[in-house]
């Protein structure tokens, strides 16, 4: 046998279990498990290395067209690349124009096509007055659409009312589709954050407050039951708060269908660390307290979180350094180390790799029909990140492959580091550096569902 490239040596992650065999890889698919000594044209030796499947971040804000000088599909695929990460899914809001017309969509999908260095998909958008534009981007190859039920900070993008997200989840439904949502409660955010700012109230403990639990746990109960009425499918993005997954399961149990995320972030940091760490640290939801914190790992660790995306919400520094929390930018600059992160978790919880990898590529894989992705099995795209367990990486200014070096995470050593990510059989990333000819590609859905 002859490969394009073998992967000797590893420990690697399989649905069932982790073996030590080597991974035999021909035109980008994962030809061969075993076959140590076959002859290929690139062989990497992966002794005491961990290989997973690669990560797929359902949950990224790449900013392009209309704001590249935040992120790009350039920097923000080499960032994730470096994490890990061989699949993203870019969301709707933060381009100029939003993603909510079937022009713009297709105008990101050539943006795409010519500067990410790995596979992606992209969401469309809900908001009020493009109800009617949900068929054209169905039709155009959107992953899903997502909506705030709050307001999102770009004007751009308007959350939506109740009338529209009824209307909207209700057309999303006949088109066999999936909607995302921001859940946190417009009237109490709204109220709570104009009752701070009128009595001058704006630091830390006052944004977080602005924003308490029960904003996320009343705007997800609300979806759930237009969910229900109107059979749409659901994902709630960045769940925050024990109370918000325990609602999302009754609702599973009931049999609705509907999944959710939690993001590294989340799961690594409480609201202590926001107020010792700064504005780096702001987002929405906001950091919660360490009991949740803790109580959100506790739910991963029972299967109620189905998935960990990193909610890569990049700025320029100007649009952070502000001393009212209220006006600064709300979204935390981490993609690079979402994989990392769950890798420390269960390390630390003594948890199995199978976990991390339905985690982090079989769970996004199977709710969002990426027939060849998220395990590593033969027949499957060659997608893979290779760990080196035992070798601690800092995260460092240097070593941020964003395009605005600043994050939260600065600072953090984690217990592992990534060695090498390939996409489709190709090297992107080794020894500290993105291969620049590495082009990814557009994912469309496995299966468009006719209109009803």
């Amino acid at each position: 046998m002859s490969f394009d490239l073998l992967i000797k040596n590893g420990n690697v992650v399989l649905s069932d279990g982790v073996v030590k065999t080597s991974i035999g890889i021909s035109k980008g698919k994962i030809a061969a498990l075993g076959a140590p000594d076959a002859e290929a044209g690139q062989v990497i030796d992966a002794e005491g290395m961990t290989v997973l499947p690669g990560m797929i971040d359902v949950h990224v804000h790449f900013d392009e067209p209309g704001r590249t000088e935040w992120e790009g599909f350039e920097t923000g695929s080499s960032m994730l690349a470096a994490g890990g990460c061989t699949t993203f899914f870019d969301m709707p809001l933060n381009g100029i124009p939003s993603t909510v017309t079937r022009p713009a969509f297709e105008e990101k999908v050539r943006i795409g096509e010519n500067e990410s260095h790995v596979d992606f998909a992209l969401w469309g958008g809900l908001v009020p007055d493009h109800v009617d534009d949900l068929e054209g981007l169905s039709r155009a190859g959107a992953i899903g659409f997502k909506a705030f039920m709050s307001p999102s900070g770009n004007p751009e993008f308007e959350s939506v009312d109740d009338l529209s997200l009824l209307a909207g989840m209700r057309r999303i439904a006949s088109l066999g589709g999936i909607l995302a949502l921001h859940a946190e409660s417009a009237p109490i955010v709204t109220f709570l954050q104009k009752e701070k700012e009128a009595q001058g109230l704006t630091g830390y403990d006052d944004y977080a407050e602005s924003r308490p639990p029960v904003a996320e746990a009343e705007a997800v109960s609300r979806a759930l039951m237009f969910g229900e009425l109107t059979g749409c499918r659901l994902h709630f993005v960045h769940i925050s708060t024990v109370e918000a997954v325990a609602c999302i399961q009754r609702a599973k149990k009931k049999g609705q269908d509907v999944s959710l995320e939690t993001c590294a972030h989340y799961l690594m940091y409480s609201h202590e660390d926001f107020r010792r760490l700064g504005v780096v640290g702001k987002c929405a939801p906001p950091l919660r307290s360490e009991d949740e914190r803790k109580g959100l790992i506790d739910c991963l660790i029972r299967g109620d979180l189905d998935m960990v995306s990193s909610d890569h919400s990049p700025c320029e520094w100007k649009d952070k350094e502000r001393d009212n929390l209220f006006q600064a930018w709300g979204g935390i600059s981490g993609g690079q180390f979402t994989l990392l992160s769950v890798l420390e978790i269960a390390k630390a919880r003594h948890l199995p790799l199978t976990r991390v990898a339905e985690w982090t590529a079989g769970a996004p894989a199977a709710r969002f029909g990426l027939n060849d992705k998220g395990q590593i099995r033969i027949g499957a795209d060659a997608d893979l990140a290779i760990i080196r367990p035992d070798a601690p990486f800092r995260v460092e200014r240097e070593k941020l492959f964003q395009k605005n070096k600043f994050s939260l995470y600065e600072g953090h050593e984690f217990p592992s580091s990534v060695a090498a990510t390939i996409n489709r059989g190709r090297v992107v990333f080794r020894n500290g550096k993105i291969s620049q000819a590495a082009k990814g590609r557009w994912i469309r859905p496995s299966v468009l569902h006719p209109v009803r």
